[in-house]
């Protein structure tokens, strides 16, 4: 029995019975300028998203110049640790990027990748965690999350199910809130590897929020997710399709964002509105004579005849003796003579 566990990060609640939380994710989309984040929390905000959520890289603690390209996509950085370097923001800046969210009243959250990062977060007032998929063996990083006593979503992508079973246990041992995102690694990643199927098992082996994390570059994804039970979304987003970066094919831009979040409310209200198919509604039977035939004089029928099809005709309105009646009617008399195109009535017959 999969009971309705929540988390709280601020004023959201992110359980069964709550809308899905929805993460626009920035990443690297902003190749290293702070004035390109700013934009991009603006924008994200501006789309309806509940969280925007950055990368916090401190280079020097998270990797060596030995670190090989996933894919060299950079021509000005000779190294990934060089990129890294590149990507980094000030304490400062980093205050001000979450200041910003506070003002737009969206929910900051940033994946660390050294304990560096996660001191630098913490002291900025992070209200949660977001492990990227990398990082959700790295057990010393995830003891310095559960130490700070703020929820934690971890994503899947490069973890087995006993891999996550290890870590969701030290947060149930600390009593700690956290969700799990079904992801697969694989930029973008093409509709048979998403998983959706994966949503249903996470909830019941972890018996937590559930969510996905998306990286095939469209909305279909998300929006399917929300009727196999997602509590959680999470896509990169990006200005456009050809802008620079290692994230952008696995993106949505701004306008697949906005139809997104607008599809899962869409959604939502649906699944939260079932419909009674044998409970007709007065509207509906109102409709159904607006919309419906009734049976109609073809010609002049005189009084004292037996009906017959040849003298019928079936057309709207449905206020007359209903087309689905019309053979009880058949042989019956006519009370009185009825003209061409009149509307038959069961008071016209003698029954």
């Amino acid at each position: 029995m999969i009971r309705d566990k929540k988390l709280q990060i601020e004023d959201k609640i992110i359980s069964e019975s709550s809308p899905c939380f929805i993460i626009g994710e920035v990443a690297q989309a902003h190749d290293g300028s702070l004035g390109i984040v700013h934009s991009y929390i603006d924008s994200i905000a501006d789309a309806g998203a509940d969280a925007v959520k950055f990368q916090t890289h401190i280079a020097e603690d998270e990797s060596t110049p030995e670190e090989p390209w996933r894919i060299k996509f950079s021509k000005q950085d000779e190294t990934r640790y060089d990129y890294w370097k590149r990507m980094e923001f000030t304490p400062y800046q980093w205050k001000g990027i979450k200041q910003h969210c506070d003002d737009r009243n969206i929910i900051f959250l940033s994946s660390p990748f050294s304990e560096s990062a996660v001191e630098l977060l913490s002291n900025l007032g992070i209200k949660a965690w977001k492990v990227a998929s990398g990082e959700t063996n790295n057990i010393p990083l995830i003891k310095k999350l559960i130490n700070t006593d703020l929820p934690i979503l971890f994503s899947s992508g490069l973890s087995t199910i006993e891999e996550l079973g290890k870590i969701t246990s030290l947060c149930k041992d600390n009593n700690l809130p956290h969700g799990i995102f079904q992801c697969t690694t694989a930029y973008p990643c093409p509709p048979e590897k998403v998983g959706l199927n994966i949503l249903q098992v996470l909830k019941k082996k972890f018996n937590c929020p559930v969510g996905l994390s998306d990286h095939s570059g469209e909305i279909f994804s998300g929006l399917g997710s929300i009727p196999l039970g997602a509590n959680m979304l999470e896509v990169h987003v990006t200005y456009h399709k050809n802008m620079f970066g290692p994230d952008v094919k696995s993106s949505l831009d701004l306008n697949q964002f906005r139809t997104l979040i607008k599809g899962v409310r869409f959604i939502e209200k649906i699944l939260n509105n079932p419909v009674d198919k044998l409970d007709l509604s007065k509207t509906a039977l109102g409709l159904k004579e607006t919309f419906g035939k009734s049976l109609i004089a073809k010609k002049e029928i005189p009084a004292n005849t037996p009906l017959r099809v040849d003298h019928l005709s079936f057309k709207k309105p449905g206020t007359g003796i209903s087309v689905t009646d019309y053979e009880k009617y058949l042989d019956k008399l006519t009370i009185k003579s009825i003209g061409k195109n009149t509307i038959l009535k069961p008071q016209d017959f003698k029954l």
